[in-house]
């Protein structure tokens, strides 16, 4: 599915829920009349979510006009405004939550990103996402990931080879599991789980190793045992606060599936204003 079609059924799928046949509030104030409203960040935050958030307002009516005063993906201090809306006062009003969820969601998540890939810097690890996302918000999540600066690990079950503890238990190891891809033709990332097992692994031909829930020290002696001839990748526990220690560790990546299931959402305010008509 493309981008548009995705966002397109996001929108659908949250005006259903929120709207359902119709937003008895909204119709309650007086028809025709034309509004104005600003969105204001009250966070330091990186915004993401630019286009579910127009969506939102293109599915309610067309005719709303927005003009954006940042950038995806742009870091914003509080008080910052993001946009400004104009348009029927009832489809504003309609309209607020479910795009203002989209993007304080998003914008969360993005900030979140943007931190982790900033306690990185000066070293060659990159941050990557995981598939820990809100069933059916994948897409969406990891875009905003993206926009934070994280690398997009595979997006699902479809488009990548990895090989966990439980795929190696029921393969009946390291190299029975290995075996079983070799006419694959594609790129294959391992889990291993103690030295012998990364030394197999690598035996047997290995590009990407998953090292999990090891410390910092224990990180800089496995990378170290790998020398280069696979590309290594830290996962399990790692914090903002411990993930520079690891990032020294020489590890090429670092998978954090906190960024997007325990994400703090952005502070947004909708305001809306006059001028009224009719």
């Amino acid at each position: 599915m493309d981008i548009a079609s995705e966002i397109e059924r996001n929108v659908a799928a949250a005006l259903a829920e929120d709207v359902g046949a119709g937003d008895l509030t909204a119709q309650l104030t007086p028809a025709g009349r034309e509004a104005h409203a600003t969105v204001i960040c009250r966070d330091a935050a990186t915004i993401a979510g630019r286009p579910w958030f127009d969506a939102v307002f293109r599915a309610l009516d067309e005719h709303v006009r927005l003009d954006w005063k940042v950038n995806e993906g742009e870091k914003v201090t509080p008080g910052t405004v993001l946009c400004t809306l104009q348009g029927d006062s009832r489809a504003l009003l309609t309209g607020e939550r479910t795009a203002l969820n989209f993007v304080q969601r998003l914008s969360g998540i993005a900030t979140l990103a943007a931190a982790y890939v900033a306690e990185t810097a000066g070293t060659k690890c990159k941050i990557l996402d995981t598939r820990k996302t809100t069933p059916g918000l994948r897409r969406l999540e990891k875009q905003a990931c993206a926009a934070g600066g994280v690398v997009n690990h595979r997006h699902g079950l479809y488009d990548g080879i990895l090989i966990k503890n439980n795929h190696i238990t029921a393969a009946g190891g390291v190299r029975q599991a290995l075996e079983r891809t070799r006419d694959t033709h594609l790129r294959v990332e391992i889990e291993v789980r103690t030295l012998e097992e990364l030394d197999e692994a690598l035996q047997c031909g290995a590009q990407h190793l998953l090292l999990d829930n090891l410390t910092p020290g224990e990180a800089h002696v496995w990378v170290q045992r790998v020398a280069g001839r696979a590309t290594t990748e830290l996962s399990g526990g790692i914090t903002l606060g411990s993930i520079k220690a690891y990032a020294a560790s020489g590890a090429d990546f670092i998978s954090v599936g906190a960024l997007t299931h325990s994400s703090p959402a952005a502070d947004l305010n909708f305001r809306l204003s006059g001028p009224y008509t009719g």
